[in-house]
């Protein structure tokens, strides 16, 4: 395992109210699982989930709302076929 200084923690925020119902975010961190890496509610009124990975890791992601629904992120760097993709 990478020293801690050498890990990233990557966090995925969406507002509580939309979209309804769980939302999970899939890549090869969690074998596109649906539900592994799903985004909680938190006291400040996002859901969130986060991941710890090595520094200079490349993430190819999307967000899986409950209903199968893909969603991008407005703010990743860029995107392919398979989804959205953020160095750390």
């Amino acid at each position: 395992m990478p020293a801690e200084d050498q890990q990233v923690r990557v966090t995925w925020a969406l507002p509580r109210y939309g979209p309804p119902g769980r939302v999970s975010v899939v890549d090869d961190f969690n074998d596109w699982t649906p539900g592994t890496t799903e985004l909680r509610a938190r006291s400040n009124g996002k859901r969130t989930a986060a991941v710890v990975v090595p520094r200079g890791t490349t993430l190819r992601f999307r967000r899986l709302a409950s209903n199968g629904h893909r969603f991008e992120d407005a703010d990743a760097s860029a995107r392919d076929d398979q989804g959205c993709l953020i160095s750390v």
